[in-house]
């Protein structure tokens, strides 16, 4: 027999359902703005008086703080854009203020709409003091979010007080297990606002949900499967499953800054057009936010694509830890999200939301515990669970973090209207800081961005940014040559601060800001990465700097006074002494 949670009898001598309810912390009981859908909110109802009066007084404080701030924007408008650069780098030496405070005043004075976020500051003190503490300046968001520590309290003790069993069973424990999972998939739907004919499959990660897809599309000869070359590899690695059938692979071409063209993809896609959507399906894969390039794609393509009869699948793994997104708005047949780019906890946890008519299509290669009701031993019968979504769940859903994902979610929906303004500023700031940034020997630049920079500057809360919000870059020498990424990450360890160097997961949008396309072409099978940095004569990839949920100014200034230090001709020196000083040993210890 099967063993699917769905199979469960109903035992009279059971403990009743109602006795067993979660019991949520009023830390997060209080916490939510506005991130529902028309099935009514993720905090329940029990709690619509506590949130009613916390929006309240969070509305009107936020009202006060915006008109005491109306007049700094308008004239930050009459101004205008040159302001903020200019004054972005050098506070004048006239305030008596330490460094980094007169720098913080100064840019307070350049980004007044900076203080419309102040919440955020309070978040920083309350549940990321770890990082003063520990003296890190933490600007890898994009690798991983960091956990609030009042979410690790709260699901820490939940554990503490309740008794959670496998969710194939009967028992009390396995009922509550089951009862959280249900929970967990209510608050992942209403959290992006789908409608009623969306489910939840969860998973280890998005690269997980990108895999349930890959291998259960019904890819066929004469089918395709279309993808931009900017897309993370856990997109690109399906092309395996529709090589393998038979189907076509259409790669639409990156910009020089990432991302797509909106245009040149709606003709690829026109191009490529199902011919038969029942015989030859077509998926199309659209990459919400690039990992590496910091470009966000145009979401009118899912609806164009699926006009023109493609499956859409779209990977918002990048886009939503920072942007809101909307299934109702966006009506994309599936998407996938790991919870720890959210909110920083758990890992080894993620999601495929998915439309139920798109998973009824999917053909899954294989079955496992909780898959199925009744298999045939010997024999080849097997008859898959009833609901949907345990068809796509493998053996034992990690039930024992999914409360956590109900409370990540609750968090992160107070605190999302207010990221984007924040990380504006933050992005604005520190772009421009870098730019200006000059070599002391010569007044040579100390890097060039590569990633895409905002085309507009936002002012207000709630708007949403038309690019990430991250940086990428190369630092380079006095004579204009790239200093090579690994000692940059040396040399930024050595100063605290947490960032990442390399290709991201996404060599299509590293060779398409790195201008090595060509390179590409000329790979061959079995070549290394050695090889090909090799051939193009330099370390390959970025260093990259993202910002994220607990980011304030400053880890901004911390990251432009790391680099003022590979500025710096005697610091660099004294920094690259070191870390030759380190390979030698590791060489050393490798010969050993």
């Amino acid at each position: 027999m099967g063993n699917s949670q769905s199979s469960r009898p109903t035992s009279s001598h059971s403990k009743p359902r109602h006795t067993i309810t979660r019991q949520r912390s009023a830390v997060f009981s209080k916490l939510s703005l506005g991130c529902t859908s028309g099935n009514g909110s993720i905090l329940g109802s029990d709690t619509s008086n506590e949130t009613l009066s916390l929006v309240n007084e969070k509305a009107a404080a936020f009202r006060e703080r915006e008109n005491d701030t109306q007049q700094h924007q308008h004239n930050y408008r009459l101004r205008g854009q040159e302001s903020y650069s200019s004054l972005a780098y050098s506070p004048p030496s006239d305030l008596a203020q330490d460094e980094s405070t007169a720098a913080y005043n100064y840019f307070l004075r350049a980004f007044p709409e900076y203080q419309l976020t102040w919440i955020l500051d309070t978040l920083r003190r309350t549940d990321y003091s770890r990082l003063e503490r520990n003296g890190e300046t933490y600007v890898d968001y994009m690798g991983g979010a960091l956990y609030p520590e009042s979410l690790i309290r709260v699901h820490t003790s939940f554990l503490n007080d309740h008794i959670l069993g496998n969710t194939h069973s009967v028992s009390n424990s396995s009922q509550l297990s089951a009862k959280c999972a249900s929970e967990a998939r209510e608050a992942v739907l209403s959290f992006f606002r789908a409608p009623p004919e969306y489910t939840v499959v969860f998973t280890a990660n998005a690269t997980a949900a990108l895999k349930l897809v890959g291998e259960a599309y019904p890819f066929a000869a004469g089918g395709c499967y279309v993808l931009s070359a900017d897309s993370h590899n856990s997109v690109h690695g399906i092309r395996e499953y529709a090589t393998h059938r038979g189907a076509r692979i259409c790669y639409i071409p990156a910009t020089p800054t990432g991302g797509v063209d909106t245009p040149t993809s709606k003709n690829f896609l026109l191009k490529n057009r199902p011919r038969s959507k029942e015989t030859a399906p077509c998926l199309f894969a659209l990459t919400g936010q690039s990992n590496i390039t910091n470009a966000k794609n145009s979401l009118s393509l899912i609806e164009y694509a699926g006009s023109l009869g493609y499956h859409t699948l779209l990977d918002a793994a990048a886009l939503v830890p920072t942007s809101v997104f909307s299934l109702s708005e966006t009506p994309v047949d599936a998407m996938v999200v790991s919870f720890y780019k959210m909110f920083g906890f758990p890992t080894g946890v993620g999601a495929l939301v998915v439309k139920k008519s798109f998973l009824a299509q999917l053909e899954r290669p294989w079955f496992a515990g909780g898959n199925v009701d009744v298999v045939q031993v010997p024999g080849n019968i097997v008859t898959r669970s009833h609901h949907l979504h345990e068809r796509f769940e493998d053996g034992t859903i990690n039930y024992l973090n999914l409360p956590a994902v109900v409370d990540g979610l609750r968090f992160l929906s107070a605190y999302l209207p207010f990221l984007p303004l924040r990380l504006s500023s933050l992005l604005h700031y520190l772009t421009s800081s870098l730019t200006q940034l000059k070599h002391d020997t010569n007044g040579a630049p100390v890097v060039r961005i590569l990633s895409r920079l905002p085309k507009r500057r936002l002012m207000t809360v709630g708007e949403q940014a038309d690019c990430g919000s991250i940086i990428s870059l190369i630092f380079l020498s006095p004579s204009g040559d790239m200093i090579p990424n690994s000692f940059v990450e040396y040399a930024a360890s050595k100063e605290s601060v947490s960032l990442r160097t390399g290709c991201m997961c996404n060599p299509g949008g590293a060779a398409a800001i790195l201008s090595i396309q060509d390179d590409m072409k000329q790979l061959y099978p079995g070549v290394t990465l050695k090889d090909f940095e090799h051939h193009v004569g330099r370390e390959l990839g970025v260093v990259r700097i993202s910002f994220g949920l607990a980011s304030n100014f400053q880890d901004a200034w911390r990251v432009l006074k790391f680099a003022s230090s590979i500025a710096t001709e005697k610091s660099r020196q004294d920094l690259w002494s070191q870390w030759l000083q380190e390979k030698e040993k590791e060489c050393v210890g490798q010969a050993i």
